[in-house]
């Protein structure tokens, strides 16, 4: 069985620009899978690449064996409606209520009537801890609460993969916590993949199976695996300063040694 996604040596350049080259990586079913880095690497234009927003130098991107970039417009507008997207702002319409902006993907994507789509929007919100906010604007959430609409919008036509865009950035770290137990449910209720780029160690070390980690300078991945295991193992200096802002806690199975 093919991967749900596979990218081979993807190229991004911005004109003559490089950003990065030799990207490759793979997402099983259920898998999170992390895109780390720091600021100015590449990251967030990875995941425009991945969801059809910007068309890459080189490579390819396959979703169940299907290459997008050398598919028609139509195959296109399939492929996409197989993958829900956070945007880092959460990206709402501001002229929507949460309930609507809930409801858009529904109206795009299945065939459910208005009372269905209504239906199954409160749904979400009420796995997601808004249900008391549906006819609320988005102007009238907090950071937090933004992007748990934003979520639930992704996630309302059940995709089974899922692209996040920075979710925990500016989050308090309570509200970030309380995120990534929303994604592990997300993942553990429905099986669908999620791919996040992150510079947040916490979220990093608890939520990602696998990762990749981009390198500004020599524009190109340096390192690939669990976070985790990674802050243990990595040998390149810029991958352990980054994963060392923060020691991880060890993991509920694991036992510390005295």
């Amino acid at each position: 069985m093919a991967a749900l996604l596979d990218v081979k040596d993807l190229e991004m350049r911005f004109g003559s620009r490089l950003i990065q080259r030799q990207v490759s990586l793979t997402v099983e079913r259920g898998c999170i899978f992390a895109v780390m880095g720091g600021s100015g690497c590449g990251k967030s234009t990875l995941l425009k690449h991945l969801v059809g927003l910007l068309p890459p130098a080189g490579g390819t991107v396959t979703y169940d064996g299907v290459d997008f970039w050398a598919s028609d417009e139509a195959q296109r507008r399939q492929l996409r409606s197989r993958f829900g997207m956070l945007f880092q702002s959460a990206a709402l319409w501001s002229s929507m209520t949460v309930l609507e902006n809930v409801c858009l993907p529904l109206a795009e994507q299945t065939t459910l009537n208005a009372k269905e789509r209504e239906h199954k929007a409160r749904e979400v919100l009420e796995w997601v801890g808004l249900a008391a906010y549906a006819d609320f604007w988005p102007a009238d959430l907090s950071g937090g609460m933004k992007k748990r609409a934003g979520l639930a919008r992704a996630i309302a036509g059940e995709p089974p993969l899922l692209f996040l865009d920075e979710p925990s950035a500016g989050l308090d770290p309570i509200s970030s916590r309380r995120l990534d137990d929303l994604i592990l449910d997300i993942r553990e209720r429905t099986g669908a993949a999620v791919v996040f780029v992150s510079h947040e160690l916490p979220s990093l070390f608890a939520i990602a199976d696998d990762s990749i980690f981009l390198d500004a300078d020599s524009k190109q991945p340096i390192a690939h695996g669990r976070p985790r295991d990674l802050a243990g193992t990595a040998d390149h200096p810029t991958v352990r300063a980054f994963l060392h802002r923060e020691v991880p806690p060890p993991s509920p199975n694991e036992t510390v040694s005295t």
